[in-house]
């Protein structure tokens, strides 16, 4: 599939900014099964500096600072993307889970290094609540890691409720455990959090999901949102997509835009700005097939 992508983020000041800084993760990242065509990032007003490079989990970055007064700011990221439908190992034929963490103990290579970094807390995915009782009935002894991984990713959808009121950005995984509610970062946080409490490498994915008007309807532009799911260490197959919010394996629908531990390691705009005041922000994204209209 070939996609049309429009991330389109407007900053509202109430007072005028004087300066600003910002680190960007709008562009998508360039992996296994989706190929970038075209990429173009858009800036209003003109930026006094920009860069670009690599973070330390090889995403795109672009740098930017702002000297010109300004009180809105527009940051319009477009790209031409071609997914292809990864092959998904027959789950039963995977590595039983309770031995991954100890073979990447026991594997100095640098791959085995660069993996293993996954299994361990970081600032969005760190529990209070007993989070490993509950990945444990799905991860019975012996099971493959990917057949238990797959149940979890069920349950979740099951036994929490999407709701975009209930939680924001730094909604804590205990607090979604409780509430038994939040949204697609707060499902990839929560299951991340299971599966790092049996120490198992997981990676947070942030980027898009082709979304699909109600029958007779047409799609609305703008309409589309960012979207975030996980993917987990598979030894023999690689990483392996899962998808709690939607209960599936991510195919030829989802577009990958970053990826690194959780939700601070890629957030679309970070930064500093001096001025400002009470600000709002408006988020239009569109992800439509070529030629689809």
């Amino acid at each position: 599939m070939k996609y049309e992508i429009s991330h389109l983020t407007t900053y509202d000041y109430g007072q005028p900014v004087a300066i600003s800084h910002h680190v960007l993760h709008l562009i998508p990242r360039p992996c296994e099964h989706q190929e970038r065509i075209k990429l173009a990032l858009d800036v209003s007003p003109q930026p006094t500096l920009r860069g670009s490079g690599a973070d330390y989990f090889g995403n795109p970055v672009t740098y930017l600072t702002l000297q010109t007064q300004h009180t809105q700011l527009k940051l319009h990221a477009k790209s031409t993307i071609i997914v292809t439908v990864p092959q998904t190992p027959d789950p039963e034929s995977t590595q039983p889970w309770e031995t991954v963490f100890d073979d990447l103990c026991n594997d100095n290579s640098e791959a085995a290094l660069a993996t293993i970094q996954y299994a361990f807390d970081s600032p969005y995915t760190g529990a209070k609540v007993d989070v490993a009782a509950y990945a444990r009935e799905s991860f019975t002894p012996g099971r493959p890691i990917l057949s238990a991984a797959l149940e979890l990713t069920s349950r979740i959808y099951r036994d929490f409720a999407y709701d975009d009121e209930a939680t924001t950005v730094s909604t804590q995984v205990d607090e979604v455990f409780s509430a038994r509610r939040g949204v697609c970062q707060d499902f990839a946080h929560l299951q991340i959090a299971c599966l790092r409490a049996l120490s198992l490498p997981v990676r947070y994915v942030s980027g898009y999901l082709l979304t699909h008007p109600p029958e007779g309807q047409e799609r609305l532009e703008g309409a589309d949102a960012s979207h975030a799911w996980l993917s987990i260490w598979c030894p023999e197959h690689g990483w392996v997509d899962l998808d709690p919010t939607n209960d599936m394996v991510p195919s030829g629908e989802h577009i990958t835009l970053a990826w690194g531990r959780d939700y601070a390691d890629v957030g679309p705009v970070n930064g500093a700005i001096f001025g400002g005041g009470q600000h709002t922000v408006s988020v239009a994204v569109n992800v439509a097939p070529e030629n689809s209209g």
